[in-house]
């Protein structure tokens, strides 16, 4: 198979999909190796983006999916009229950076940081698809850890955590 070939396959195999597919079993079912797969989804990346295309890649550090150019959102509003959504409210957004940026972390750690209950928030993340549960801690009671998910980084449009913003806490000394 030549190299336009699998990107076909790929494009074909995302857009079936409709929702983000696993790097390791893209590079396996074409049987490509991981610098093949990543320098195909590098150059179709770029290809999107050059031609200021209706799709773009999403990338994250493991999966891959087709998705809507942000660029055109306004005109497919216009045409779908989707009913506007929810926003995020001030507690959810709060527990979220802390998942974010402590990951991973349990509900008590997040409460420490919040000095609030988070038994909704985290519960409402949960269902939302933004966080999930990533093991256990090792310490007395063995609590529930929490990480964000793809659907977190693709919401924001950052493809890895280390892309988050740097965080300054207001008493960190200079």
């Amino acid at each position: 198979m030549i190299v336009d070939e699998k990107r076909g396959a790929i494009e074909c195999i995302l857009f079936v999909a409709g929702e983000p597919v696993e790097i390791d079993a893209l590079k396996n079912a074409l049987s490509l190796t991981q610098v093949e797969i990543q320098a195909i989804l590098d150059d179709m990346d770029r290809q999107y983006r050059s031609e200021a295309r209706g799709i773009l890649l999403s990338v994250t550090d493991t999966t891959v999916q087709l998705v809507s150019n942000r660029k055109y959102a306004y005109i497919i509003e216009q045409m779908l009229q989707p009913p506007k959504e929810k926003s995020f409210s001030q507690s959810l957004l709060e527990t979220l950076s802390v998942i974010a940026y402590k990951q991973p972390v349990t509900r008590s750690e997040i409460e420490a940081v919040r000095g609030v209950r988070c038994d909704y928030s985290v519960s409402r993340l949960e269902e939302l698809g933004f966080i999930k549960e990533t093991g256990r801690k090792d310490t007395v009671g063995r609590p529930v850890q929490f990480s964000t998910t793809d659907k977190f980084l693709r919401e924001f449009g950052i493809n890895s955590i280390s892309q988050l913003p740097e965080l300054k806490l207001p008493n960190e000394d200079e």
